[in-house]
């Protein structure tokens, strides 16, 4: 069995504080040495040029390989063009390949501009770049938001693959069977890529809710019922929210998940917790890991998610998902 895959999602800051902020976030998160960082296109898919400067951060303050999510929604085939350029030009190797956010105005699930699906988009990098890069596509165990059926979602993942995806990675969920059903899914359907899910740490019931109703997630009712109850007792709901994530992680990986993509909304401390609690490796740094852990302050936490809820508006609504992304939460597409 392969060494299993470990990586983190940022999106690109909005305000200069959060830009101020993000190095010292990337420098913890890269600590535990992630095989890799992702970074959302824009804020919910509206800025490409903030993807590669929050790129340029990343190598500079962490030397690792970092994959830009790249949107195809509006786009020409010349300006899809000019960005992957730059990225090879950068030294990019992995892209994340997305639809990206459709415009309030869309009435399907089509995209505006000359690609309307990411299959679309997959296929011109393959036809322009070869195996330059490695595509990495979106999967939704629990069905895109947007998609009519369940079989017309997994026919939409089906044809990002004959595509030429070399890899996919999960809307956030917290039911390990959707994933297993996925899956079982993907093997009677002959494919074999590496599905690697998405990870998103439990800091707080409002935020965790918020989520979830964006991207089409389900909160089991047990879990949502405890963190209803313990929304006034921080800690409690820390220490609760780390156990139920640090579980689900454990029934993946136990049970085949090629590794672990981390959903960090530019916060170090959630994901470092997650990541001490699952006893994944940490190279470098420990006892200063340690340190920085112990010194999380919940209050500071919440605040912080939700100002970068609030800056990012109702993109989560409108987006399945960094997915990744792509932007969402993480914004998928």
């Amino acid at each position: 069995m392969d060494t299993p895959s470990f990586s983190f999602e940022l999106f690109p800051p909005r305000t200069p504080e959060a830009a101020a902020k993000l190095p010292s976030v990337i420098g913890q998160l890269a600590s535990v040495r992630p095989d890799f960082f992702s970074v959302t296109h824009g804020a919910g898919g509206s800025d490409q040029d903030g993807t590669y400067e929050t790129l340029l951060t990343v190598v500079e303050h962490a030397g690792l390989e970092v994959a830009p999510h790249l949107t195809c929604v509006g786009s020409t085939r010349a300006q899809i063009a000019a960005l992957l350029q730059r990225y090879r030009n950068a030294g990019v190797k992995r892209i994340v390949a997305l639809r990206g956010d459709l415009p309030s105005t869309a009435t399907g699930p089509a995209a505006p501009g000359e690609f309307h699906y990411a299959s679309q988009l997959v296929s011109f990098i393959r036809e322009t770049h070869g195996d330059a890069f490695k595509i990495e596509v979106a999967a939704y165990p629990e069905m895109h938001p947007q998609a009519c059926s369940p079989g017309a979602d997994f026919d939409h993942f089906c044809r990002k693959v004959e595509a030429g995806a070399d890899g996919a990675l999960t809307q956030l969920f917290y039911n390990a069977d959707a994933y297993f059903d996925f899956m079982e899914r993907c093997g009677r359907a002959g494919i074999t890529i590496p599905v690697v899910p998405g990870i998103m740490p439990i800091t707080g019931f409002a935020n965790t809710q918020r989520f979830c109703n964006g991207c089409g997630a389900d909160l089991p009712r047990w879990v949502r019922l405890r963190l209803e109850q313990l929304r006034d007792d921080k800690a409690a709901l820390l220490d609760f929210g780390l156990e139920v994530v640090t579980r689900l992680c454990e029934t993946l990986l136990r049970n085949g998940a090629p590794g672990l993509h981390f959903y960090t909304i530019n916060r170090a401390e959630p994901t470092l917790r997650l990541w001490k609690n699952l006893a994944l490796p940490f190279p470098l740094h420990a006892k200063r890991l340690d340190d920085e852990i112990a010194a999380l302050h919940s209050d500071k936490i919440e605040a912080e998610l939700a100002s970068v809820l609030a800056n990012r508006g109702q993109v989560e609504r409108r987006s399945a998902g960094r997915l990744v992304q792509g932007g969402v939460l993480p914004a998928l597409g």
